[in-house]
């Protein structure tokens, strides 16, 4: 195929994510430099449409970027009233006494249970007043290179067949030149991949560690519904060696947001997330909030959970990396959202330094972000994932009680993370089976009903944007020795282990996306690659979401 011809934009800044961190460090440069040409792009159909959240959101970087948002009428209406952490048997649920002396991290006074999505839409509409330039349904799948610096991004091809090749309706991408990119992609990037191998933005760092959050909002009788309560749990129905655990909230006009986050380093190759998840809602201290609702929305996403010590270099030459694409997760916190909103605004801080001094690169990043409020936050809570991640549940439990009441935060050592998610996997040969009680249709459901409550949509005549490096691979790997965790860590079905010829064989739905990342984390052999599909695919969450 001859080569496409791209038509070519020119920015003084673009911001690859239209997530809390990418949105945030958009405004930040307007208020910055009110003469730069700003420019946006986000993959989903609209801004919001791809964000997932549990979430409760602490205030303190939207009140230093936006100190009027009250007034502006920020989607911040629930304000926590009621919180709990409970560790449950298999039957019964203990909470865990003086939370806010154990665990100091997660006071919620002050926060909000927030719909992520409403959010950012919000946020997108405060970017667009300033007259920032937002593309929603542009996805940026490569990154522009020259003269060894990122110099923008190149957006994907629409109208491509399965085959690779330039349909009926093809539409070549664009080239957005900017004097400094912005990667605000969120968990796992595909941009974000290739900047750190090109780079070497991950030397000397420990390996990132992941969770898979999958949550659902449900509609409430108006008389169960208690504005404001906030419930965390660990325990059951995880093992003492897996990280993981839920949480409920109420929130807006009757809605319950309920989810559950699976660490993924657990090692049984047979552990599904999806079902985890939903045998949690038949425990005593969960089914009664759901009794007589409906369940009305479905999502998945990852979420970076190395913290400290798993945080790249920052900046490169003609871009940096922020929220989540960085890892600036709070995981004891149990929030991100704040987190990424700070970083974004002090990497637009460091790209309008660079842009007024003509750097090659935001090398003031670190050392802003170093001396900011957003590292002594993570530097006091360094040590409690990776305690989980050495020591189990009950001792990494027992440590972080310690670490935050007793040293609070100021141990004179630091615990690191030794693997990859994906080199922790079992062999089959070594795991026990899990019998998941089947779904009663009433609380707990199958996988298809509720990918379709996520209204995922790819156009099915688009190359599979779920790749394998090395076919061979997943028979010889996958499957004789796992027994294609994909099809049971995937939370959308989109892998199926099928008999084809006599023999087995995957099968990629890709159509049911919903760009977790979980597939290209999680695979043993790192052989699939989550690469970008054509804008405007994948999810599109609702405002509760």
């Amino acid at each position: 195929m001859t080569a496409i011809e791209r038509e070519e934009m020119e920015f003084d800044v673009l911001v690859v994510g239209g997530g809390p961190a990418g949105l945030s460090a958009a405004i930040r440069l307007r208020q910055l430099m009110p003469d730069a040409s700003i420019c946006l792009v986000e993959k989903g159909s609209e801004i919001g449409a791809h964000i997932v959240s549990g979430a409760v959101i602490e205030p303190r970087s939207l009140a230093e970027l936006i100190p009027d948002w009250r007034e502006r009428g920020a989607p911040l209406e629930t304000e926590v009233t009621q919180e709990s952490m409970l560790f449950l048997t298999e039957t019964k649920s203990y909470a865990i006494p003086w939370l806010d002396r154990v665990m100091p991290h997660m006071r919620n006074h002050g926060n909000y249970v927030v719909s992520l999505g409403a959010v950012c839409r919000w946020l997108g509409a405060q970017a667009e007043e300033m007259g920032i330039e937002i593309y929603p349904g542009f996805a940026g799948a490569d990154l522009f290179i020259e003269d060894g610096r990122v110099a923008g991004v190149v957006t994907g091809d629409m109208g491509m067949t399965r085959e690779g090749k330039p349909g009926p309706n093809f539409a070549p991408g664009m080239i957005l030149r900017a004097r400094q990119t912005i990667l605000a992609e969120g968990v796992r990037g595909s941009l974000t991949k290739k900047a750190m191998a090109l780079f070497g933005l991950r030397d000397g760092v420990d390996p990132q560690t992941y969770g898979l959050g999958i949550k659902e909002v449900w509609e409430i009788p108006a008389e169960n519904h208690r504005p404001g309560l906030v419930q965390h749990s660990f325990g059951w129905p995880m093992d003492d060696r897996t990280y993981g655990g839920a949480w409920l909230y109420h929130f807006g006009e009757n809605l319950v947001s309920y989810g559950f986050v699976t660490g993924l380093d657990y090692g049984n190759t047979y552990l599904s997330p999806f079902h985890e998840m939903q045998r949690v809602k038949n425990h005593p201290a969960f089914r009664r909030h759901f009794e007589g609702g409906r369940r009305i929305a479905y999502g998945a996403r990852a979420l970076s959970e190395g913290g400290l010590q798993s945080i790249p270099r920052l900046s490169f030459p003609g871009g940096v990396l922020t929220g989540d694409s960085a890892g600036f997760l709070n995981v004891p916190k149990i929030k991100g959202t704040h987190t990424a909103m700070k970083s974004g605004m002090l990497a637009a801080e460091a790209v309008a330094e660079a842009l007024s001094t003509e750097r090659r690169e935001a090398g003031s990043y670190t050392k802003l972000v170093r001396d900011s409020w957003l590292w002594d936050e993570l530097r006091g809570v360094r040590n409690i994932r990776p305690a989980f991640a050495r020591w189990g549940m009950k001792l990494g439990a027992l440590y972080a009680g310690i670490d935050s009441m007793l040293l609070r935060g100021r141990a004179p050592w630091t615990l690191h993370f030794r693997h990859a998610d994906n080199e922790v996997l079992k062999p089959a040969a070594l795991c026990t089976p899990i019998d998941y009680p089947k779904p009663d249709g009433v609380v707990t459901f199958d996988l298809p009903s509720s990918v379709f409550l996520s209204a995922t949509n790819h156009e099915e005549d688009q190359p599979i944007h779920l790749k394998l490096r090395n076919p061979a691979l997943w028979k010889t790997v996958n499957w004789d020795v796992f027994r294609s965790p994909e099809s049971r860590y995937c939370p959308a079905g989109v892998y199926e282990a099928v008999r084809k010829d006599g023999d087995m064989a995957l099968q990629i739905n890709s159509q049911n996306c919903v760009h977790c990342k979980t597939c290209d984390i999680k695979d043993p052999a790192q052989n699939i690659d989550w690469c970008t599909p054509e804008g405007g695919g994948g999810p599109n969450y609702p405002v509760g979401m």
